[in-house]
């Protein structure tokens, strides 16, 4: 935009001096004044477009405030974070992410658009361009950073095992759990935790966190690795599971994730997420969902 201002004013410019050029010493004050107005017109003009630019963003955030609509990925069948809503008649995904996805939409004056699939296959959503951004509780890693940017963390979870309460005693520590058959959703920071820490273990890697459930309440694994904010709510649905005593001794962040070079949407999206921190709302949500998701699950 710059340089097509740039050729406008040397246009004029040169209009300017040819009229000027041949004329006697009493055309040379004139034509130096004009050149100075044109320039002086031209400043203004490209200092109001860059603000513009500026006001609608660049790169992604351009694109979203373009076409008027902000596309989130995410992956539900995973409770409280995103899940269908077996209740609502259009099945909708709803959970603690489609309520910060709402919220970002409304800070951007867009309309929300979610595109629900499995886990796996969401991160490369993102730079073949079919989604905006994920927000499905992905975890900030050093690895993922290599290749995308992450908002802040808006939520903090603990690394546990949920287990048959029948297998309290079994599962003390984390030697108790090693070469015990276990389960975890696939591409996750748990199915990575149980092979970096429990590498010699039988691991049944699947889709969705309720497929894991059923292997363990099909007795053919004795435990599902998961954050404590997403096991929560199996333990509310069923009182038969419990936490085991073990734990890995780490603990999981989720954050926002979208392409690099989007700065400007990332310190909107930080921004979003600090108000409803402040706000408590993130508890408030945590704690919503996981009721919502329990009683859905006794439906």
């Amino acid at each position: 935009m710059k340089k097509r201002v740039l050729a406008m004013v040397m246009t004029a410019v040169m209009s300017v001096m040819t009229l000027g050029g041949c004329g006697a010493d009493s055309t040379t004050s004139t034509t130096t004044a004009a050149t100075a107005e044109i320039l002086s017109a031209a400043e203004t003009t490209a200092t109001t477009e860059t603000a513009a630019e500026t006001e609608s963003g660049t790169g992604l955030l351009a694109k979203i405030k373009d076409s008027g609509k902000l596309v989130v990925g995410t992956a539900s069948g995973y409770p409280p974070y995103e899940f269908v809503d077996i209740t609502s008649a259009d099945q909708a995904v709803i959970g603690v992410d489609m309520e910060l996805a709402k919220a970002i939409a409304e800070k951007l004056g867009v309309e929300l658009e979610i595109q629900d699939m499995t886990f796996s296959s969401l991160l490369a959503a993102i730079p073949a361009g079919k989604i905006d951004m994920a927000i499905a509780g992905v975890a900030p890693t050093d690895e993922r950073k290599e290749t995308m940017d992450f908002s802040d963390s808006y939520l903090f979870s603990d690394q546990v095992v949920i287990i048959n309460k029948t297998d309290a005693d079994k599962f003390k520590t984390l030697d108790d759990l090693k070469g015990v058959p276990l389960a975890a959703e696939k591409s996750t920071t748990q199915e990575k935790l149980v092979q970096e820490l429990l590498p010699d273990n039988s691991l049944t890697s699947l889709e969705h966190v309720p497929d894991c459930i059923l292997e363990l309440k099909n007795g053919k694994v004795s435990g599902v690795v998961v954050e404590s904010i997403v096991g929560k709510q199996y333990l509310l649905a069923d009182d038969t599971l419990q936490f085991a005593d073990a734990n890995f001794g780490r603990q999981k962040e989720s954050a926002i994730v979208l392409n690099k070079g989007n700065e400007d949407l990332l310190e909107i999206l930080n921004a979003v997420i600090k108000e409803n921190q402040d706000a408590g709302n993130f508890d408030k949500w945590v704690e919503e969902y996981s009721q919502i998701a329990a009683d859905n699950a006794g439906e």
